[in-house]
């Protein structure tokens, strides 16, 4: 569980509570159900319209990685590698086969069988790489699907602002409505820049460093198979993977 993401938001959501606290504020005054529904209805409803089905389902289910990010260990993949460098030495590719067997992640297993199966330096090369790139976008359209919620959030949190006027102007004979609606004005303002600021951007651009995390891990590992595949020393295999472990 990646715990700085749950401080991080309690932090956030606390500084902002105790802060109006603080200064006379009522937390009662921010619970304002028609203003939700207008920024956080609208802000869904105009991402849907801008992405596809398959898109806005995988940025969903993204989510999880807030909390239970995947983890890729630098270290260990390099001593990976190099014990494959040494086992490929002695006993030939081959030997890797009941290795890719048992691993999990699906890119290292196939760049394993690629080696397994004698594939020519240069085409394990490109085909690694070109899963990488369209992995990588993949993720970064579903980050790109948060970014858009909070560029939209704001904007219609003064659309909520301005229907909470027009009820408040509607219903000037009425102190307790035109109060009313004065309240979904503002609270609507203050949850469309609210949840832009403090939920959809931050968890794009989470995603987004995640995936930068998953991409130097990976090209790391394209760089230790094709090494491999070269029939280059361990040791100097290990002495070219150590610029990575910078991105630790």
């Amino acid at each position: 569980m990646d715990k700085l993401s749950i401080t991080g938001l309690f932090v956030a959501i606390l500084a902002i509570y105790f802060g109006f606290i603080i200064d006379g504020g009522s937390i009662s005054s921010l619970l304002e159900l028609p203003a939700f529904i207008i920024v956080f209805g609208g802000t869904l409803g105009a991402v849907m319209l801008q992405s596809s089905q398959s898109q806005f389902s995988h940025a969903m289910t993204l989510l999880k990685w807030l909390f239970f990010p995947p983890k890729y260990n630098i270290e260990l993949g390099i001593e990976s590698i190099v014990l494959w460098a040494e086992k490929a030495r002695e006993s030939g590719f081959l030997s890797l086969e009941h290795i890719a067997e048992e691993e999990n992640d699906f890119y290292v297993n196939k760049g394993l069988n690629l080696l397994v199966d004698g594939v020519e330096v240069e085409n394990l090369r490109v085909s690694l790489e070109l899963d990488l790139d369209l992995y990588r976008e993949h993720n970064l359209r579903s980050a790109h699907v948060f970014e858009s919620m909070g560029g939209y959030s704001p904007t219609i949190g003064i659309l909520g602002a301005v229907l909470g006027l027009i009820h408040a102007m509607s219903n000037l004979a009425d102190p307790q409505l035109l109060g009313q609606g004065i309240a979904t004005a503002f609270v609507a303002t203050i949850y469309g820049v609210g949840f832009a600021n403090l939920i959809y951007l931050p968890v794009a651009n989470k995603i987004k460093a995640i995936v930068h995390q998953q991409t130097m891990y990976r090209e790391m590992m394209t760089e230790g198979l094709v090494s491999i595949a070269l029939a280059e020393n361990p040791h100097a295999i290990e002495n070219k993977l150590s610029a990575f472990r910078l991105e630790q």
